[in-house]
C-alpha cells in the first residue's frame, strides 16, 4: 500500500511568515536579541553547534540567507545584548524569517530532549525541589547561565534567579516552537512582542 501524501506535513516556508507591516529598525534588533538568546538555550539544552545550525538551513533550503559559518557569526554577533557586538550587523525580515524557521526545525529536532526537560521542570516544581537537582536541567542551567555571562553585555551583572528564570522560560517556549505550526507561532510572538 502506497503512503498518503497527506500524511507528511509540508515543510516549514518563508512563505507562513507574512507581515501586515514590516518591523522598523528597533523592532528587528529586538527581534534579533530575542532569537540569539532561543538560539543559546538551543545550544545549552542539545550542544548544537554551528554546523548544526547550517545544517539546518541547508535542510531548508536557507543557504541563499545564511550558507556559512560567518554569516551565521555575524548574524549572532550582531545581537545588540552581545559583549563585542554594538550592533553593527543590520537584521533585515528576510534573515529574521529564516532564523525563525532554523530555530523551529533544531527544535522539532530536539523535541523528545526538550519534552523530557519541560517533564522534568513540571516534576521538580510540583514536588518543591530547586530545577537543578534534576541532571538533565542542572546541566541546561549551568551551560546556559556560563555562555550568557561568556558572551553577554549584561551577563556579570544579571542576577542569577533571574538568569534562572530567563532560561526555564526559554526551555517552555521552546516546547511551543518545536510543534506543528511552531514557526508561525514564534514568529507571531515576536511580532507581538514588539506591539507591546
Amino acid at each position: 500500500m502506497r503512503p498518503s501524501l497527506q500524511a507528511v506535513p509540508p515543510p516549514a516556508s518563508l512563505a507562513d511568515l507574512t507581515l501586515a507591516q514590516p518591523p522598523d529598525g528597533q523592532q528587528l534588533e529586538n527581534i534579533k536579541s530575542h532569537l540569539d538568546l532561543i538560539l543559546l538555550a538551543l545550544e545549552s539544552l542539545a550542544g548544537l553547534s554551528s554546523e548544526g545550525m547550517l545544517q539546518a538551513a541547508r535542510e531548508l533550503n536557507l543557504e541563499a540567507v545564511i550558507g556559512d559559518r560567518v554569516t551565521l557569526w555575524r548574524l549572532r554577533q550582531s545581537n545588540p545584548l552581545r559583549k563585542s557586538s554594538g550592533g553593527r550587523k543590520k537584521l533585515d525580515v528576510e534573515e529574521a524569517r529564516s532564523l525563525v524557521l532554523i530555530i523551529c526545525h533544531l527544535a522539532q529536532q530536539q523535541q523528545d530532549d526538550i519534552r523530557r526537560a519541560c517533564a522534568l521542570l513540571e516534576q521538580m516544581t510540583e514536588q518543591g525541589q530547586e530545577p537543578h537537582r534534576a541532571a538533565l536541567l542542572g546541566d541546561y542551567l549551568d551551560n546556559f547561565s556560563n555562555t550568557y555571562q561568556e558572551r553577554m553585555e549584561a551577563g556579570e551583572a544579571i542576577a542569577p534567579t533571574a538568569l534562572v528564570r530567563l532560561a526555564l522560560k526559554l526551555l517552555v517556549d521552546l516546547l511551543f516552537y518545536g510543534a506543528k505550526n511552531g514557526h508561525r507561532r514564534l514568529w507571531l510572538a515576536l511580532i507581538d512582542q514588539e506591539k507591546t
